[in-house]
C-alpha cells in the first residue's frame, strides 16, 4: 500500500510509487481526504490536499480511484450551496456541525430525493452525444434536461422505464452501443472539472447580457457568452456590482462563485438571495441560482478548485439551452492560492511571487465562456463576469494585467467615486468594452436605429469634459468660455443624472434599455437647446436658471420604467422653457 512521505500544508508527497496517474483524485490519511495528483516523477507523486491536513501524519494511507477529480451533474445543484469541490453545505452542517470536519463523505447531490421524470425518447429511438432523453422539474423555474454524456458513443435505446418519480440513481433508459454492450443511463453523470465540456459550435457573440445598470449597458456592454473584468481596490464596491449583475441580468441562471471572500460576504449573498423576488419569475432569486462558497479561512486548495467546480456545473446548464452568468468573486484569491501551492512546490516564482504558468491558467478559465450551438442542437451560453483585487488600487499588478489580455470588457472600479458615493464606481474613462461594435446591429434592431450614434455622443460629452477638468483644476471654472461651462455642465447631468445609480430605488435599481436611451436624448435635446441659447446671446447663467441641470438628474426617479411617453411631455415643456428663455412666443 502507499503511504505519506511528507506534508506541507495541502501538499502530500508519496515515494517511489508507480500507482497514480496525473490529475487522479486520490483519499489521503486515515479521514479519507479527497486529494487531487499533481506531480509524478520517478522519486516522487506529488499531491493537493483538498481538506485540511492538521493531524495528518507520514505512513497513512494512501488509495487511489483511478478517475480524475470530477464533478457529479444532475437534478440537485440549482438552489444548492457548495463548497470548491462540490460537497453540499446543508449535508455536511447536518452531518459535521457549524465547522466542516476533515473526511466527511456526503453525496454532492441529494441521493434520496425523487423527480417527476418525463421520458423524451422511446425503444428504438437513436441516441447520440449531449441528446436529451429525459426531463424533471429541478426547481419552479427551472427544468432539468438529462443529457447522454459527451464521452459516450451513444447507441439504440433497447429499454425506458415509464413516466413517474425517480432519485437521480435510479435507471430510466438502457441503450445498446457499437460493440453490443448495454449501457445505463441514470439522471446524472459525471464530469472532470478542469477539461471543458465540447459543444457542436462557437456561434458569433452578438447579443447583449442585458443588466439593467446604464453604465454598464451603455458605456461598456458585455456580450451573452463574453467576459468582463471588475478590478478595484478595497471598498470600491466589487462584490455590490457583482450582487447587482446577478440579480438583474438576464441569464437563465446565476453561477456565484465566492473564491476567498470573507464569510460574512457569503452570507450576505445567500441572505439577500433567498429574500429576493426574482423580477422575472416572481419567486425567490436562489430558484435559478448554484452558490459556491469557499471562504477565506477554508483550504486553500480548495479555492483554486472552486473556479472549475463553478464553470464546469455552469457548462452542464449551458448544454442544456441555458444562458449562464458566472460570478466569480474575487480571481485574485484564486491566484494567491496558486501561488501559495506553487510556493510549498518550491517552483521557481515569476512576477511577484506568482508562478510562472499564471497567464495560461487565467486564459483556461476565460476562455470557457462562449455562446454556442450544443451538442443536442440548441444554443446556449457562459458569460463570465470576474473581480479582481489588486492591492492598493494597483492596476498594474500580474493578476489586473494578465485577466486584462483575456477579458474583452473592462469595468475598472475607481476609488474616489466610491468615497463620494457615486455607485456603480465604474470609472467610465479608464473602463472599456470591445463588444460596443459586436452589439451595434443589435442595439440599432431593439432599441433605436439611432442608439449608437446617440451613446457615442454622451461618451464625447465626457471625454471631452475629462479634458477640460484639468484646465479647471489649474485655474478654475471661471476662465472657460460659456460653450465650455455649458458642456460641464451637461457632462454633470450625465454623470449624476445617467452614469450613478440607486440600488435601493424601485426605479433605478434596474432600467430597461428603452429608459436608458430616452434619458440619453433627454440630455443632448437640453444640450442643443443650451447651444442655440448662447449662440442667441444668452448666458450659461440663464440657461442654467432655467433648473433644468437639476430636472434631468431627477429624471431616473420621477419617471417610472414602465411610462416611457413622459419623455416626450418633458421634452416639450423644455422646449418652451428655452422658447420663453429666447423670448420666441
Amino acid at each position: 500500500m502507499d503511504k505519506i512521505y511528507s506534508i506541507n500544508g495541502p501538499v502530500v508527497k508519496v515515494r517511489a510509487s508507480r500507482s497514480f496517474s496525473m490529475m487522479e483524485m486520490v483519499y489521503v490519511g486515515k479521514k479519507r481526504l479527497i486529494s487531487e495528483v499533481i506531480g509524478v516523477n520517478s522519486e516522487f507523486t506529488t499531491i493537493q490536499v483538498y481538506e485540511g491536513t492538521t493531524g495528518l501524519m507520514p505512513g497513512e494511507p494512501v488509495v487511489g480511484t483511478g478517475a480524475a477529480m470530477s464533478a457529479l451533474l444532475g437534478p440537485g445543484i440549482i438552489a444548492n450551496i457548495f463548497d470548491g469541490i462540490e460537497r453540499p453545505l446543508r449535508s455536511l452542517e447536518r452531518l459535521t456541525g457549524a465547522f466542516i470536519g476533515d473526511g466527511a463523505e456526503v453525496s454532492p447531490l441529494d441521493t434520496e430525493k425523487k423527480y417527476s421524470v418525463t421520458l423524451t425518447v422511446r425503444v428504438g429511438d437513436r441516441l447520440e452525444p449531449g441528446m436529451i432523453y429525459c426531463t424533471c422539474p429541478e426547481t419552479d423555474v427551472i427544468t432539468h434536461k438529462c443529457m447522454l454524456s459527451p464521452v459516450s458513443g451513444g447507441g439504440e435505446v433497447v429499454w425506458t422505464a415509464p413516466d413517474g418519480e425517480y432519485s437521480i440513481n435510479e435507471t430510466v433508459v438502457k441503450i445498446k452501443n457499437a460493440v453490443g454492450d448495454t449501457e445505463e443511463l441514470t439522471l446524472c453523470q459525471k464530469w472532470p472539472i478542469r477539461t471543458p465540456r465540447p459543444s457542436r459550435e462557437r456561434l458569433p457573440i452578438d447579443r447583449p447580457l442585458i443588466t439593467g445598470q446604464r453604465v454598464i449597458d451603455t458605456i461598456a456592454p458585455i456580450a451573452k457568452g463574453g467576459t468582463a473584468a471588475i478590478p478595484g481596490g478595497f471598498g470600491t464596491g466589487k462584490t455590490m456590482t457583482q450582487h447587482q449583475l446577478a440579480k438583474w441580468c438576464d441569464a437563465d441562471i446565476i453561477v456565484y462563485i465566492g473564491c476567498g471572500e470573507r464569510g460574512n460576504e457569503m452570507t450576505q449573498v445567500l441572505e439577500e438571495f433567498s429574500e429576493l423576488i426574482d423580477p422575472r419569475t416572481d419567486r425567490p432569486l436562489t430558484d435559478r441560482t448554484v452558490l459556491i462558497a469557499n471562504t477565506s479561512n477554508m483550504p486553500v486548495a480548495a479555492r483554486e478548485a472552486s473556479i472549475y467546480t463553478g464553470i464546469t456545473l455552469a457548462e452542464y446548464y449551458r448544454d442544456m439551452g441555458y444562458h449562464i452568468a458566472i460570478m466569480a468573486d474575487s480571481t485574485s484569491r484564486w491566484a494567491e492560492a496558486l501561488r501559495e501551492l506553487s510556493g510549498r512546490l518550491e517552483e521557481m516564482p515569476a512576477e511577484e511571487g506568482f508562478p510562472a504558468y499564471l497567464p495560461s491558467r487565467i486564459s483556461e478559465f476565460y476562455e470557457r465562456a462562449g455562446y454556442v450551438k450544443t451538442l443536442s442542437g440548441t444554443e446556449g451560453s457562459v458569460s463570465i463576469i470576474g473581480a479582481v483585487s489588486p492591492q492598493g488600487s494597483d492596476f498594474s499588478e500580474p493578476v489586473t494585467q494578465n485577466t486584462k489580455r483575456f477579458v474583452r470588457c473592462f469595468w475598472a472600479l475607481d476609488k474616489s467615486l466610491a468615497y463620494a458615493r457615486h455607485y456603480p464606481a465604474i470609472n467610465w474613462t479608464t473602463s472599456y468594452s470591445e463588444y460596443t461594435d459586436d452589439l451595434a446591429d443589435y442595439f440599432r434592431s431593439n432599441v433605436a436605429p439611432d442608439f449608437m450614434e446617440v451613446r457615442q455622443e454622451i461618451s464625447n460629452i465626457l471625454n471631452r469634459e475629462n479634458s477640460l477638468m484639468e484646465i479647471v483644476k489649474l485655474m478654475g471654472s471661471d476662465v472657460l468660455p460659456d460653450d465650455q461651462k455649458l458642456l460641464i455642465e451637461t457632462a454633470r447631468a450625465v454623470r449624476v443624472g445617467f452614469l450613478q445609480q440607486n440600488a435601493y430605488h424601485k426605479d433605478d435599481t434596474y432600467v430597461p434599455l428603452e429608459k436608458q436611451y430616452l434619458m440619453m436624448k433627454l440630455i443632448l435635446r437640453f444640450y442643443s437647446l443650451g447651444k442655440a441659447a448662447l449662440a442667441a446671446g444668452r448666458t450659461v447663467s440663464e440657461i442654467l436658471g432655467t433648473g433644468w441641470v437639476e430636472s434631468i438628474i431627477k429624471v431616473k426617479y420621477d419617471i417610472p420604467n414602465n411610462k416611457p411617453g413622459m419623455f416626450g411631455e418633458y421634452e416639450e415643456k423644455m422646449e418652451s422653457d428655452f422658447d420663453a428663455l429666447l423670448g420666441v412666443h
